[in-house]
């Protein structure tokens, strides 16, 4: 049964800025002495300086690239009815090479249940990462739209992502916290369609839901497929776009390769009833804040 989602808008404020007894006001012309950023007559933000300059790239100018979390679920309590996700290990070996090869110090978490998934997490935030540029964390596992299973239940994704928000983890305050998701976002299925081609200065106040990246193996409401003998179709396309062009392209840009791959290159072979021919596309959820370069 689908579900309905009930989308409420409310009304834009583009801009906030003090007044003289301290009353909000808006629809205003700011200008920002300290970056030199402005509002031209047409509403265009410009910015007088360089715009290749460092500024719009997270320092990777640290002792350590950073910790890279793998949490792979493999074999579940007969409760949840979920099955064995052969093919995993693979997903599991390649994440190890590839984020290894980055720089990433790997550490491999297998069969957890919710509560070790939620333990093991909050134990990581709250460690010091004052010396590492980043964090990363990949999880494989069964999942619906919005939860992932542990071995023996499923939790809400956000719970486990809150623990690294700038209010919660000081230490990653301001650096990329990267998130890849292998799990299935619903039982919808995707039989595609027929196309003819296919700041430095001073103290500054950031969102505390800034500098997140949440990649998704697929779209929400989809499954996400995984192939038995050579892995997910996401992973085995992000470890690859990742080797080929982690040293050279930022991070975003390699994701798109990485959403061309799995979009163009796979389809489902399935002997059940509907489920053959089937296509799948990742999705790609960003809060980063600066593009991300990882060390040559």
């Amino acid at each position: 049964m689908r579900r309905s989602f009930l989308c409420v808008c409310f009304p834009l404020v583009t801009m906030s800025v003090r007044g003289p007894r301290g009353e909000d006001t808006v629809d205003s012309r700011q200008v920002n002495a300290n970056q030199g950023s402005y509002l031209t007559d047409d509403g265009v933000d410009q910015i007088d300086g360089n715009p290749n300059s460092d500024v719009f790239q997270y320092d990777m100018n640290y002792p350590s690239l950073g910790q890279c979390v793998v949490i792979n679920n493999n074999i579940f309590h007969e409760k949840t009815q979920m099955r064995v996700r052969n093919g995993t290990e693979k997903d599991e070996q390649n994440v190890k090479e590839t984020f290894s090869k980055l720089g990433f110090k790997i550490k491999i978490h297998n069969d957890q249940t919710v509560s070790q998934m939620r333990e093991l997490l909050t134990k990581v935030s709250k460690e010091d990462h004052s010396k590492s540029a980043m964090f990363a964390c990949v999880l494989l596992s069964h999942g619906e739209d919005g939860r992932i299973f542990g071995t023996d239940d499923s939790i809400e994704l956000k719970e486990l992502f809150a623990l690294f928000r700038g209010d919660r983890c000081r230490s990653l305050v301001g650096k990329p916290k990267l998130f890849f998701i292998q799990a299935c976002r619903g039982s919808d299925l995707d039989a595609g369609v027929e196309c003819d081609s296919v700041s430095e200065e001073g103290t500054q106040r950031i969102p505390v839901e800034a500098d997140f990246l949440y990649a998704y193996s697929t779209a929400p409401g989809y499954y996400a497929w995984r192939n038995i003998a050579v892995g997910s179709w996401f992973i085995s396309s992000l470890c690859e776009m990742l080797s080929k062009y982690g040293k050279q392209l930022e991070l975003m840009q390699i994701m798109t390769r990485v959403n061309h791959k799995v979009a163009l290159d796979f389809k489902s072979s399935s002997n059940l009833p509907g489920f053959d021919g089937m296509k799948q596309i990742p999705c790609i959820v960003s809060m980063l804040t600066k593009e991300v370069y990882f060390p040559k």
